[in-house]
């Protein structure tokens, strides 16, 4: 037992780098299997096959309408599905929150800005119908990872996203976003094929919206990440510093892109900084 404990939790920590590897997702995901979290899945809230998303709804202690949470998953805009990160519907909910984890086009199918509009579309959805499944519309968080926080920082600070979908960005209470490249520069030849051409770069960052009217942030990163500059983090601190709003950075020794992420797993610590952060973050 012992040695298939350890080659599931090597294989876990392998998982959240790269989405292809599917049995390191499944060793992530195990505890749904024990678990008491009802999960609604599939769910259409919009009309394209790939627009649906799973619902993750805490056991009932009362009759109080519950706080949301929805998450985007990162995957390099062109990687993952809202299976694979079951893990953090379930960690959410057993700390009370409905979780709402979308899918959304993705690269080559389709280029920026597609997958920030199926995004803002998956929570202009959840703002109208939650309330059908015990959520509180006046307690909706938004949580992403890596290029899931960047299309996340998006629909929160971009107001037209949402005004699209005739919502106001006040429907989000908070975002949190985990190692997020809210201010980059496309290097790769493909990422400037899905952002480019290079005038339209200013559209895809975050600070370049921030105008002291977005949600709340608290924009986590590792100190250890080789992939995303904390630098992202700080841009997007130093715009709100300048136009208004709370825009807090918190770094963590030891930890890289992908540790962050660990965290929400089976092997994660109940008390890693990262989670109890984002708790005292969502109360707050």
């Amino acid at each position: 037992m012992k040695k298939i404990l350890s080659a599931l939790i090597i294989s876990l920590n392998a998982v959240l780098l790269s989405a292809c590897s599917q049995g390191a997702f499944f060793a992530a995901n195990l505890p749904q299997y024990f678990s008491d979290v009802t999960i609604k899945q599939n769910v259409a809230f919009g009309d394209k096959p790939i627009e649906k998303l799973d619902i993750y709804i805490p056991e009932k202690a009362d009759d109080r309408a519950k706080p949301v949470v929805v998450f985007l998953h990162g995957g390099r805009w062109a990687d993952g599905t809202k299976e694979d990160y079951r893990f953090v519907g379930l960690k959410m909910a057993k700390y009370g929150y409905i979780t709402v984890i979308p899918d959304y086009s993705k690269y080559p199918d389709v280029k920026f800005p597609v997958f920030v509009e199926d995004s803002a579309k998956a929570l202009a959805w959840t703002h109208d119908h939650i309330s059908e499944y015990g959520g509180d519309t006046s307690k909706i968080y938004l949580l992403g990872h890596s290029s899931g926080a960047h299309i996340a920082g998006l629909v929160a600070a971009n107001p037209e996203y949402l005004g699209a979908f005739e919502k106001d960005r006040n429907i989000i209470a908070g975002f949190a976003g985990l190692a997020g490249p809210y201010a980059f520069v496309p290097e790769e030849e493909d990422l400037k094929d899905m952002f480019g051409p290079p005038e339209r770069y200013p559209e895809m960052r975050t600070n370049t919206f921030i105008d002291g009217k977005q949600p709340p942030m608290l924009l986590m990163h590792g100190n250890d990440d080789d992939l995303v500059s904390t630098q992202n983090a700080y841009k997007v601190q130093k715009a709100a510093a300048e136009k208004g709003g709370e825009v807090i950075v918190k770094t963590y020794d030891g930890y890289d892109h992908t540790d962050l992420m660990r965290d929400f797993t089976w092997i994660g610590s109940e008390k890693s900084p990262v989670i109890q952060d984002i708790l005292t973050f969502l109360k707050k």
